[in-house]
C-alpha cells in the first residue's frame, strides 16, 4: 500500500494507520531527514528478522538502530550517558546523526549484538517522529539501499513502491528523499568518533 503523508503537517488519521500496521507486525518504508528507511516495531521479533532478511543482515552482527522521539526516550535503552556526550547529542539532535551508545537490558533481545551497543536517531523530520510518538516506543531504522550504480539510495517514493510493494506492508510517500545517509558517531569510547561521514556536520 502507498500512503501519502504531508511532511509539513502529518495527518493524525494516517499516522494512526501506520501505527496500526506496525502493531500488527507490519514493515514500513518511510522518509527521514536523510534517506528513506525500512522500519518496524522494535518489539516484534518476526518483523525485525524479516527486515534483516530483506537487507541481508545478521541481527547479532548488524548495527541496527532505533528512531526515538527525544533524548529522554533514548536514555530508556542506554547505559547512563556521559555529560560530554549528552551535551553533544543535545546540540546536534534532532538532526542527521546516528549516535552509537552502550545499550541496557531494555533493548529487545534481537538488538543485543556482541558489543552491547545500539544506534539511535532523532531525525529532523515530522513523519517518523509522529509515528514514534503515536506508537509509544521507538521503531527500527535501516537505510533503504538501491542496486542502482549511480544512486546508492532510493529517492523517489513511486520507485520505492514499484520495487517493494510485495515485500513490505506500507510505503509512505513523504516527498523526495535524500541520497546521503546520516553521520554515524561512535560514543562508546573515551571520546566521540565519527565512523561514517554523512549529511550531518557534528557540532561540539
Amino acid at each position: 500500500m502507498l500512503l501519502q503523508i504531508n511532511p509539513d503537517n502529518p495527518e493524525p488519521r494516517k499516522i494512526q494507520q501506520v501505527t496500526h500496521t506496525l502493531r500488527n507486525g507490519g514493515i514500513i518504508i518511510y522518509p527521514t531527514d536523510t534517506v528513506y528507511g525500512l522500519g518496524c516495531d522494535i518489539n516484534n521479533n518476526d518483523a525485525v528478522e524479516k527486515i534483516c532478511r530483506l537487507r541481508r543482515l545478521e541481527p547479532e552482527k548488524a548495527m541496527l538502530s532505533f528512531i526515538c522521539k527525544d533524548i529522554s526516550q533514548i536514555t530508556d535503552y542506554t547505559l547512563p550517558i556521559d555529560n560530554q556526550i549528552f551535551r553533544i547529542m543535545k546540540k546536534n539532535l534532532p538532526g542527521a546523526f546516528t549516535f552509537v551508545l552502550k545499550s541496557n537490558n531494555a533493548v529487545p533481545k534481537m538488538f543485543k549484538n556482541r558489543k552491547r551497543t545500539i544506534g539511535v536517531r532523532i531525525p529532523d523530520h515530522t513523519i517518523p517522529i509522529a509515528i514514534v510518538e503515536a506508537l509509544g516506543r521507538p521503531i527500527l531504522t535501516t537505510s533503504l539501499r538501491s542496486d542502482d550504480e549511480i544512486m546508492e539510495y532510493f529517492t523517489d517514493p513511486m520507485d520505492i513502491y514499484n520495487d517493494f510493494q510485495k515485500l513490505v506492508d506500507l510505503v509512505i510517500d513523504g516527498g523526495t528523499g535524500g541520497n546521503t545517509p546520516s553521520t554515524i558517531v561512535d560514543c562508546t569510547g573515551s571520546t566521540p568518533e565519527i565512523i561514517r561521514e554523512g549529511v550531518g556536520i557534528l557540532e561540539y
